[in-house]
């Protein structure tokens, strides 16, 4: 169903699309609900219940109460991730996080640019960037992760961070913006 919206397309090729396409509504208030009844009980059932809203889990995957996402079907977790409490993922592109990978409380991950042109903005258009978090990093609380930025494998993001730019494998980064320690 979602598939066939041109919006849809545009979103997932990375292209302009327009935000308030009643399809992409309809799914964000699919993934709102389900949050919802996890926020307000986060049971297993519940979590389930989220987990299937998501492109793809892996097992032993574990999530704190106050997760809002905007799409979830375009989230993949891999196996044991930790997503702390209060976390964001702004999911218009992927966004794919590996094994063994921490989020942090207050955690928000953004795939979204909006444009410069106050009437293009006010129209919704806008366009996504995939993010990627690769195994065993970790990223410290309240941090933000911008659109299109890979995080490799093993690193760090110190909390509060705001990342901007990719981050290599086994690096440690701190600060607004974020820059190798």
């Amino acid at each position: 169903m979602l598939e066939q919206s041109p919006n849809w397309l545009a979103m997932v090729n990375g292209e302009k699309f327009e935000a308030f396409d009643p399809m992409l509504n309809a799914q964000k208030q699919r993934a709102r609900q389900c949050l919802a009844d996890f926020n307000r009980a986060p049971s297993k059932g519940n979590l389930k219940k989220v987990f299937a809203q998501f492109r793809s889990v892996g097992q032993h995957c574990q999530i704190e109460a106050g997760l809002h996402v905007d799409l979830a079907c375009q989230i993949r977790l891999g196996d044991g991730v930790y997503i702390n409490a209060h976390c964001v993922l702004l999911d218009a592109a992927e966004i794919t996080i590996g094994n063994q990978v921490l989020l942090g409380p207050g955690v928000h991950i953004y795939t979204v640019h909006h444009p410069m042109d106050a009437v293009e903005r006010a129209k919704g258009i806008m366009w996504a960037e995939p993010v990627m978090i690769g195994d065993n990093a970790w990223i410290g609380g309240g941090s933000i992760i911008l659109p299109g930025v890979t995080i490799g494998a093993r690193a760090v993001v110190g909390a509060g961070s705001v990342v901007t730019k990719d981050v290599a494998a086994d690096a440690v980064v701190k600060g607004n913006p974020a820059r190798q320690c």
